[in-house]
């Protein structure tokens, strides 16, 4: 009968062989783990609650530049200017004289329009004179007020969008654009109709072609160009 593994090799075992200590057993019972549960406030300070602190800490920390970035006030036409400017201006706009001091003698017409008299009918679009949303009428004709400084204008009367007409009592050319649907996102409409009502004063024949080639300094990019021509030649028409 053939000999089981164990019996071939009992004599090779010690006869008070006991199993070896584990050598790393003492150091994994050293371990002490930090518990799941809070810790007993015996002394009112713990390792996690002085961590928490000091996340809180930081964060305030990093938030403390935010709060002291707000703006305290906003800036009115009387207010300098933050940069230092020492122009003195006055600017009649929708026939009210508006006094500017410590005015940029850089600014733009548009910037003093928007930031200086908060009227922001009059947008900023490319700000290089090309998509004619910044038009306004000096003295009855249209320009790009982006592309002219406010001091040149002292003494001129300048109109914009908000002088035009106002709810319950809008200019023809207004009306014409809702009535016919001459806007969709709306943001060169104040541009768009500032030109079409100093159009109306000036030598443009009578086409749809004349038409368009005395608007082309307007862009819209929503390419409501057949709705504005019709407003255009309904007011032309009864004008």
């Amino acid at each position: 009968m053939a000999d089981s593994p164990n019996g071939r090799f009992r004599f090779l075992r010690s006869k008070s062989q006991a199993p070896q200590p584990d050598a790393f057993a003492e150091e994994r019972q050293s371990i002490d783990l930090e518990p799941l549960t809070p810790e007993p406030a015996q002394s009112g300070l713990t390792r996690r609650s002085f961590l928490s602190g000091l996340g809180a800490a930081g964060l305030l920390a990093g938030a403390a530049p935010l709060v002291t970035a707000a703006p305290a006030a906003e800036p009115s036409a009387d207010e300098p200017e933050p940069g230092g400017g020492t122009g003195t201006l006055t600017l009649r706009v929708n026939g009210k004289d508006f006094n500017l001091r410590g005015l940029d003698p850089r600014a733009t017409l548009l910037d003093t329009l928007r930031e200086r008299l908060q009227l922001t009918g009059t947008k900023k679009g490319c700000d290089h004179g090309q998509c004619g949303a910044c038009t306004v009428h000096v003295n009855g004709r249209r320009v790009n007020s982006c592309l002219s400084f406010a001091v040149m204008h002292e003494g001129d009367e300048i109109t914009t969008i908000e002088g035009l007409g106002q709810p319950g009592n809008l200019h023809s050319m207004q009306a014409a654009f809702v009535e016919h649907d001459g806007y969709q996102c709306g943001y060169c409409t104040s541009g768009q109709i500032m030109s079409a009502v100093a159009l109306l004063k000036e030598p443009i024949g009578p086409s749809d072609e004349d038409i368009k080639h005395a608007m082309a300094g307007n862009i819209c990019r929503c390419g409501a160009y057949t709705n504005i021509v019709a407003a255009v030649k309904q007011v032309r028409a009864r004008a």
